[in-house]
């Protein structure tokens, strides 16, 4: 029986051109008979550092032998093959080529979690693992039973590496029957793991069920086209870079122009050079940006549409401040690893202070702490499930998978709904401030604070007190040669907040401590304050 959000699913799939059969591996390798068919000497990949590139019939052949390669192992539905490497050309057709085989792609951020891979590595029980040499990893191999290859070096028709492996087509095997029970869509399609240090990092488990048709609604929601060439330099060991970047290009016969890592120096050098028309970002790297002394204005960049901003919220004026000096429209997304992008928009579509309209067939909904929807305007949290009785999963240190949450699951963020249904963020549930029983935004604070010329960041957290149980306190950076005082900066805010909601007291600081993936961290502000 079709149900209404696999019928809303369907609506979904036709919309954003994803029409293909089922919603598994097959779709994908839809996507790439489509693109191989349409323009097969067209780049799907361009590595920005030193030009070499793959085009869309080179990446379904690769993808097709790689999947041969692996059915002749025994390596299918649900048996992990395990990646351990960084942005590369290699790395992608990996990605895309265990997909395409239906198998599960077990990505780990290598410098991130190495200190965690005596875990990881039993947990995920691998049939293969890949590896890029000069990270140090050979002597990890002992860790599991699956055999270990070096990743190597792709070129056309062959390579070194796996990809020698993969010059000679292995024999098809026989066609497995298919039965009512055996969905391909529900089969798990990627695990990659949270970025933990201190703390052990999450497996998260996605099935192709999850992962595909949210790339093909994440490419409509930011207006993506097969004209496109959008540059990405974040890590594709993780669910952002991985389903906006990777997949949802692949879904249009986009281009991916990809680096290595961030480099401010090469940041609009890459731009021009490549002509990409969208650019990823999130609020650090536009900080690092403003921070430097590019004279780049967006009539020098033709091509380029909007650089996107995710991770985290984008202060309005930090946004503003932005556009103002380059010239550059900026799009903000949203998203979460459990569950995908869950928003977005384009340089057209946007609104400051948004992170864009809900992608529709995720169904999100802001509802209070009972579950009930809140109106238009009203904060509360932020709740998604558009997939049925779907679970979310990660897995577990023994291997064994644990559900998170079934049906609808919360993402830990804070916002509302404004009356035209654009999603606003107002902070994550464990930022709140409660002062008196009434819950404050940090970010709300922090707004006013950027309002003042002489700061460079702000954030805004709750100490511990004794009438209120918390009170607000604001830490920010100066630019460099500005001299304001703290109270100076209090009576900025007590001019534009409210007295309850208003800083009671300011705190200086050099920087603002970050995550590894560059957000701010407002609990090592606490943890210093106590």
């Amino acid at each position: 029986m079709t149900t209404p959000d696999d019928a809303k699913l369907e609506d979904l799939r036709r919309d954003t051109g994803a029409a293909a059969p089922g919603r598994g591996p097959e779709l994908l390798r839809a996507w790439l008979a489509r693109a191989a068919a349409a323009h097969p000497e067209k780049p799907y990949l361009v590595c920005v550092e030193d030009g070499r590139a793959i085009g869309y019939a080179e990446l379904a052949r690769t993808a097709a032998r790689i999947a041969a390669h692996l059915a002749a192992r025994g390596i299918g539905a649900n048996s992990r093959v395990v990646l351990l490497a960084n942005n590369s050309l290699e790395h992608l057709a990996v990605y895309v080529g265990v997909l395409a085989a239906g198998a599960t792609i077990c990505t780990v951020h290598v410098e991130m979690n190495r200190s965690h891979f005596g875990a990881i590595l039993p947990a995920l029980a691998p049939r293969l693992v890949l590896y890029e040499e000069g990270l140090g990893l050979e002597a990890l191999a002992g860790q599991t039973s699956a055999p270990w290859r070096p990743l190597g070096r792709w070129e056309r028709g062959g390579g070194v590496g796996f990809f020698a492996d993969l010059a000679a087509p292995d024999p098809a095997p026989a066609a497995r029957a298919q039965s009512a029970e055996d969905d391909a869509a529900a089969r798990d399609a990627v695990i990659f793991f949270t970025s933990g240090t201190s703390a052990r990092p999450k497996g998260v488990v996605l099935t192709y069920r999850e992962l595909l048709p949210n790339a093909a609604a994440t490419a409509e929601a930011f207006g993506l086209g097969p004209d496109d060439r959008l540059y990405d330099y974040r890590s594709f060991n993780w669910a952002s870079a991985q389903i906006l970047s990777a997949l949802a290009t692949l879904s249009v016969g986009a281009t991916l122009l990809l680096g290595r890592k961030f480099s401010r120096s090469r940041f609009f050098a890459d731009i021009a050079r490549y002509e990409a028309t969208v650019a990823t970002g999130n609020p650090t790297v536009l900080g690092m940006l403003l921070q430097g002394d590019d004279a780049v204005r967006g009539a020098d960049l033709p091509h380029l549409r909007f650089i996107t901003s995710s991770s985290a919220p984008l202060l309005v004026e930090e946004w503003r401040r932005f556009e103002q000096r380059f010239g550059i429209p900026v799009a903000q997304g949203y998203g979460s690893s459990e569950t995908g992008w869950i928003a977005g928009c384009t340089d057209k579509t946007k609104r400051y202070g948004s992170v864009g309209e809900p992608l529709p067939y995720l169904c999100l909904s802001v509802v209070d702490r009972e579950g009930r929807a809140l109106a238009p305007g009203e904060i509360g949290h932020v709740e998604v499930g558009g997939l049925g009785a779907n679970a979310y999963r990660y897995i577990d240190e023994d291997g064994r998978m644990r559900v998170n949450a079934t049906g609808r699951v919360r993402t830990g963020d804070m916002g509302f709904l404004d009356a035209d249904g654009y999603l606003h963020l107002t902070g994550r549930e464990k930022d709140l401030i409660i002062r008196g029983g009434v819950n404050i935004s940090p970010l709300e604070i922090d707004n006013v604070l950027l309002e003042l010329p002489g700061i460079a960041e702000a954030a805004t957290i709750g100490v511990p007190d004794k009438i209120y149980g918390e009170e607000v306190v604001s830490v920010v950076v100066l630019k460099p040669g500005e001299a304001l005082a703290a109270a100076d900066i209090l009576a900025f805010c007590a001019a534009r907040i409210p007295a309850f909601k208003a800083p009671k007291q300011i705190v200086f600081r050099t920087g603002l401590p970050k995550t590894e993936r560059g957000k701010l961290d407002r609990k090592v502000l606490v943890e210093e304050w106590r």
